[in-house]
């Protein structure tokens, strides 16, 4: 048995859990709705608001698609009871992030600035402090469109290991390497 796939789902009570004919579940909340088409061979229970994902034989395909449709579900749900945020922090001398509306303007050493037009269920904000590093923050309901649009503005600098410089995550632990050692 799948050890992910077997896990109940508790259903938070601002939360609406809704499956249509052709296999598309919709989950509505305070943050927003999310859909997601599901496999026909997987069967979704709701008993008394806890979720069952169950699947119909022992098969390597079934087990595969048991444990993926109930993280899927089980992101669905926590997104749009509680979002979810991704923070990162741009370190190199000069870089710059300013957001304007649902554009991301990115100063990152090159020879033009970079500008990026975000999805509208992602919302963004920056924060620039004297003496510390500029900060974007992202949020939003649906875990998948966050962290690709999060890889995809890390894409443009990713930290280098010899100072560190470029757009990490905050509290990720970069591991540096040691520079070229000069012979005596």
């Amino acid at each position: 048995m799948s050890r992910i796939g077997k896990l109940k789902i508790q259903i938070p009570q601002e939360v609406t859990l809704d499956v249509a004919k052709d296999n598309i579940v919709t989950v509505k909340g305070p943050k927003g709705e999310l859909k997601q088409k599901i496999d026909p061979d997987i069967r979704i229970k709701i008993e008394d608001n806890i979720l069952a994902v169950e699947r119909p034989t022992e098969q390597k395909r079934h087990k595969a698609l048991h444990g993926l449709y109930r993280s899927l579900l089980n992101n669905m749900i926590i997104g749009v009871s509680e979002g979810y945020t991704i923070q990162q922090e741009l370190v190199g001398v000069g870089y710059k992030a300013e957001a304007k509306g649902q554009i991301l303007e990115l100063s990152l050493g090159y020879s033009h600035d970079i500008y990026i037009k975000l999805p509208d269920e992602v919302k963004v904000e920056t924060k620039t402090e004297r003496r510390s590093n500029p900060v974007i923050t992202l949020t939003s309901a649906d875990k998948q469109l966050i962290g690709q649009v999060a890889a995809k503005i890390r894409s443009f600098r990713p930290p280098e290991p010899y100072k560190g410089k470029g757009i990490k995550f905050v509290g990720e632990q970069l591991r540096k390497k040691a520079g070229k050692s000069a012979s005596v």
